[in-house]
């Protein structure tokens, strides 16, 4: 009698304990006084807490996803646009900057408009590019070096460090050039004491970023606004033919002896490293509502605020074109053709000025001045989120340190190189850029498509696949492009064989480990366990199951 009813009490505990508690249960084996066995399964107690827990949680989140929902309808759209627009603008500086100007200059001199499809679609895959940035700063609410910082090992996240910090010294050079020569044909100032005034007001800049993200924003807008007007200016002086520009821009055509590589230059100096380090930094400074139609109107807003800013940087990258393209089409306009050969930024002032007159030549060094400034700060403002994410160091701290560490070696090449070698510094470091370029990329692919197989949002496994073939094809190019380069050059050069031998012997294998670098980040697996929050795009839920796999199994206790 005694173990029947023992037996009966079990069983409403056991029945009891399974309606208020999970799926963990432990098996026990309980010694009867009759000498035998009675086998129970009762509830873990830890189960009733973390259920308990788990549920409270849960309805927390409802209750917060719930007040997120009713405070967006109440808001008005417009106004939560504006909310997020700014980075687009920001970040589209890098596609306005001397060294774009000088390549846009150089293709409308040389092929007129027939290069002006490489922009139209070469500014899709910028967008896409910048898209996936974008998007992995609001999934994951890091940046794309916070990321690289805890996802690699020591030294490769350091060599990553490096490689990049390399990139944004080189994109800072360019801005630095550009700023000097500005101020050298509006004021008629030195080139030297041009790029110390670039440096002193770079610095000014950047302190506005005391008074919030916002203000460097709205600092970029200004600096886009004036660079479109005054080339704007410039293209009605000329009035190019816009039949001539509209075909130009959608039909793709390479005629010329150059037409290839100048294209291929075109269009590599469009993507920039520091860019995809800048937009992901830019996106985790807002505030997103943890609800689905938070962080679907997140997403859309972004991505509408940054495909109008390139629409408008693609206007002004086709008028540029355009302006040099008409002038030096219109053999009765020009008054010495060799004006037109080898055209930089500098000579580019002097043609304008002997073609329409000194205010011409000063509209296009307001705009010069605009673009060169906007860049040095932006490679400043970026490189500070990249020595932070990559260090780990405080913000007061990267404010102080990160700008010298930019701008001082950039002041140094251009004031040692001076204004004979500007167009050589130019192109040097767009070889830089493009050569630091994968290493950029190729962790934004990785940790992008770990995005689609953790948190899937509609269309992304579409998008990172454009993304990853588009990427490949330019980065094949570029590498092919570096050792044809470098092998022509070795054939013609008249060095002696023995200094040839030993370049070829450092380069060689300097190439080959830049491939198997590639290759390495490429393809090696990202552990997303400890990268990728626990709130899902697509349902706005909490979904730790993907964590808690291997957590679910019974336990068993004798």
């Amino acid at each position: 009698m005694e173990e029947e009813e023992a037996g009966r009490r079990m069983e409403r505990g056991d029945e009891q304990l399974r309606r208020t508690t999970g799926s963990r249960r432990v098996t026990a084996i309980v010694g009867a006084s009759g000498g035998g066995e009675i086998e129970i399964q009762m509830e873990a107690a830890t189960a009733v807490g973390s259920g308990a827990s788990a549920a409270a949680a849960a309805s927390t989140s409802s209750g917060q996803e719930g007040d997120a929902e009713e405070g967006l309808q109440q808001t008005p759209t417009w106004k939560r646009f504006l909310a997020h627009a700014g980075p687009g603008f920001l970040i589209s500086l890098a596609y306005l900057d001397p060294s774009n100007v000088q390549t846009d200059l150089q293709a409308g001199s040389i092929h007129k408009y027939e290069l002006l499809w490489v922009l139209f679609f070469g500014f899709f895959f910028v967008l896409v590019i910048q898209s996936l940035a974008v998007k992995l700063g609001i999934i994951t609410g890091r940046n794309l070096a916070e990321m690289c910082m805890y996802e690699y090992p020591k030294y490769v996240k350091y060599g990553l460090w490096l490689l990049i910090e390399v990139g944004v010294i080189a994109a800072t050079i360019p801005g630095v050039l550009g700023t000097a020569l500005a101020y050298n044909i509006l004021l008629n100032i030195p080139f030297l004491a041009g790029v110390l005034i670039c440096g002193a007001s770079t610095f000014l800049l950047l302190a506005l970023q005391t008074f919030g993200v916002r203000k460097m924003e709205l600092i970029g807008v200004i600096f886009m606004l004036l660079i479109t007007v005054c080339f704007f200016v410039e293209l009605s002086s000329v009035n190019p033919p816009m039949g001539e520009v509209i075909e130009g821009l959608f039909v793709p055509r390479l005629q010329g002896v150059y037409a290839m590589s100048d294209a291929i230059a075109l269009f590599s100096v469009l993507i920039v490293p520091h860019n995809l380090f800048l937009h992901s930094s830019l996106v985790v400074s807002r505030k997103i509502s943890p609800s689905p139609k938070g962080f679907k109107d997140t997403s859309m807003f972004f991505l509408i605020e940054n495909a109008f800013a390139m629409l408008l940087v693609l206007l002004v990258n086709v008028a540029i074109v355009s302006i040099t393209g008409t002038i030096c089409a219109n053999t009765q306009l020009v008054d010495n053709i060799n004006a037109c050969s080898g055209l930089t930024l500098n000579s580019t002032s002097i043609l304008l000025k002997n073609m329409f007159g000194r205010s011409t030549s000063k509209i296009y060094g307001l705009a010069l001045l605009a673009s060169g400034q906007s860049n040095t700060v932006t490679t400043s403002y970026s490189g500070q989120y990249i020595m932070q994410g990559f260090s780990g160091m405080r913000k007061c701290i990267i404010f102080m340190i990160a700008p010298c560490f930019t701008i001082i070696p950039s002041l140094i090449i251009c004031s040692v190189g001076g204004t004979p070698y500007v167009r050589q510094l130019i192109n040097i470091s767009a070889i830089i850029l493009a050569f630091v370029l994968p290493f950029s990329l190729v962790p934004l692919l990785k940790f992008s498509s770990s995005c689609v197989v953790k948190v899937p949002y509609k269309n992304s496994n579409c998008i990172v696949q454009v993304a990853w073939i588009l990427s490949i094809v330019i980065m094949g190019i570029n590498i092919y492009f570096f050792c044809n380069s470098f092998i022509s050059w070795l054939v013609h050069s008249e060095l002696p064989r023995i200094v040839n031998a030993i370049i070829s012997t450092l380069v060689f294998p300097f190439m080959a480990a830049y491939i198997a670098a590639l290759i390495y980040l490429a393809f090696r697996k990202v552990n997303a366990a400890g990268l990728f929050p626990s709130v899902s795009v697509s349902s706005g839920t909490e979904v730790e199951a993907w964590r808690q796999d291997g957590n679910i199994d019974d336990i068993g206790v004798r």
